[in-house]
């Protein structure tokens, strides 16, 4: 990971394990249509958004209570001119417990500010992970669409 691969870090009183499950609860905070089985080593699943965005994760590393990672086998993006500038990127959550909380660190590795998808898409990705992903932690319900 690069410093300017798009990151973002919170905390919870939740366990690790349960970080773990929301996290894996993709249609519980990852709004947009998800077909496929997020939750399993190996899992390949797309996610759409009308005709905004399309993209296809597989499931490359799956460590309970600690590690998720997404490669992005495929991936088109109506709004930049590069509509693949996702395709061989690989979204990253980091599990820890510090301190008596749990730590979720997110990477997008490869969202780079070169890309011209990168504001758009890191401002997304915060309201995703810090909103949507933080409130299914923390209160155990789906997150309704922020859009």
């Amino acid at each position: 990971m690069t410093k300017s691969d798009f990151t973002t870090t919170f905390s919870v009183d939740q366990t690790p394990e349960e970080a773990f499950a929301a996290i894996n609860n993709v249609r519980g905070w990852w709004s947009g249509e998800i077909v496929g089985n997020t939750n399993e080593p190996g899992d390949e699943f797309t996610y759409s958004v009308s005709d905004v965005h399309y993209s296809k994760q597989k499931i490359k590393e799956f460590i309970p209570g600690k590690k998720v990672v997404w490669h992005v086998l495929d991936a088109r993006l109506s709004f930049v001119k590069d509509k693949s500038e996702w395709k061989g990127t690989d979204i990253v959550f980091d599990i820890t417990k510090k301190g008596g909380k749990t730590e979720v660190r997110f990477s997008h590795i490869g969202l780079v500010p070169e890309y011209e998808c990168y504001n758009d898409c890191s401002n997304a990705w915060g309201m995703l992970v810090n909103g949507n992903l933080r409130k299914l932690i923390t209160t155990g319900k789906p997150q309704p669409s922020p859009w």
